[in-house]
């Protein structure tokens, strides 16, 4: 207050360019006189606690940002928004591939592939863990109307939303691509098959469930097999007797009784030794 009082009135001169230079010049030489007085500081490792205030410091400034955001007027989306939306997505995904540089494809080993298959394993289970438990309700006629109905509604909208196609004629050469084609996908198809499927067995968890269930499995199928037999224990069924039937059951005798007497051994021998005896006639 003393100083004030005894400060005269002055007269106010106006900012001229040079002084806004000299104002420049002097806080650039601050600025490095500030520089040349810091001293070599020694670098701290990042310590959990000091994560733990750094992430306490950002949610602090995030709600306090909130507070301080104002109420705001709800816009419509517009056809033209939705248009610049995709335009900036598909000019940001071209960018993107443009700033991928070449990598070193590396191949699938079955050591990836288990690994693959327990961390899908781990996920399913770690999933189940965290559902709650839930009430199940029945599946009402009335659910299955609404149901029904917006399968129709859904169609129909997106039938309304399809432009209007000229039909093109099906021609033999249209036929043949097509053909073609599905021979194509065929053979790459079943290549594919054999690389990866065919010959190789697919590994499944032998659990105390499963093992069970097996069992079980496999006593009802006896059971049921035992059943099916006791009914039909007993019983015959008949059979038409034809005169082809009786032709061929006499042949089957026939060939039975020879091979049990050794019937046809014997012709056998006798055709030799008849053999060798024209034989002696002819030399002799």
């Amino acid at each position: 207050v003393l100083y004030k009082e005894s400060v005269g009135t002055g007269t106010p001169t106006p900012v001229t360019p040079e002084m806004e230079r000299v104002k420049r010049n002097q806080e650039i030489c601050s600025s490095v006189l500030y520089k040349e007085n810091i001293g070599k500081a020694t670098p701290t490792p990042v310590t959990p606690e000091m994560e733990r205030v750094k992430r306490n410091q950002e949610i602090i400034s995030s709600v306090l940002y909130k507070e301080n955001v104002g109420k705001v007027t709800p816009t419509p989306i517009t056809p033209e928004m939705e248009r610049v939306k995709r335009n900036q997505e598909i000019i940001s995904s071209v960018l993107y591939k443009e700033n991928v540089g070449q990598a070193t494809p590396t191949p699938v080993t079955p050591e990836m592939e288990r690994v693959k298959r327990n961390q899908e394993q781990i996920s399913s289970v770690a999933y189940r863990e965290g559902l709650g438990k839930a009430t199940p309700s029945p599946v009402t006629p009335e659910m299955e109307r609404v149901k029904r109905n917006q399968e129709q509604i859904s169609s129909v909208l997106y039938k309304e939303h399809m432009a209007k196609g000229t039909p093109t004629p099906l021609t033999p050469e249209m036929e043949r691509a097509k053909r073609n084609q599905e021979n194509i996908s065929s053979v790459l198809y079943s290549d594919s098959f054999r690389k990866q499927v065919q010959g190789k067995a697919a590994y499944v968890l032998d659990t105390p469930e499963m093992r069970r269930v097996r069992e079980t499995q496999k006593h009802i199928s006896t059971v049921k097999y035992h059943e099916d037999f006791e009914k039909s224990k007993g019983s015959f069924t008949p059979v038409v007797t034809d005169p082809i039937t009786e032709r061929v059951k006499k042949n089957m005798q026939d060939f039975s009784d020879i091979s049990y007497r050794g019937i046809q051994r014997r012709v056998v021998e006798m055709e030799r030794k008849r053999v060798d005896q024209d034989q002696e006639n002819l030399t002799g």
